[in-house]
């Protein structure tokens, strides 16, 4: 009984999740978290066997699997940061990559 209603309230939410509008950055994450968090707990049952080891696994691998999708979302063109050289001091300063850099003529 108890499992029906954990798998229950982990359909739920995942539901209502998909309800909210979210930037890719945003969702990357989220798809991270909830990917990291199940293959956390797997691992952390596999390796200790009981509800201890499942739960840092799950929350482990939620952290992670956000870190990661939030790391790893493109950014879009014109916010990206290039580095440029002050031509008179020498000077090293970042500002928003012109098209040289998307066309590749940098």
């Amino acid at each position: 009984m108890i499992i029906k209603k954990a798998i229950l309230a982990v359909l739920m939410t995942a539901a209502l999740a998909g309800c909210e509008t979210q930037t890719e950055g945003q969702q990357r994450a989220t798809t991270g978290a909830l990917i990291g968090g199940a293959g956390g707990a797997l691992v952390g049952q596999a390796i200790g066997g009981n509800t201890k080891s499942t739960v840092i696994g799950a929350a482990s691998g939620a952290l992670l699997g956000a870190v990661v999708g939030s790391a790893t979302t493109p950014q879009p063109r014109g916010q990206q940061l290039c580095r440029y050289r002050d031509r008179y001091n020498g000077s090293i300063y970042t500002a928003p990559c012109d098209d040289r850099y998307y066309n590749g003529n940098y």
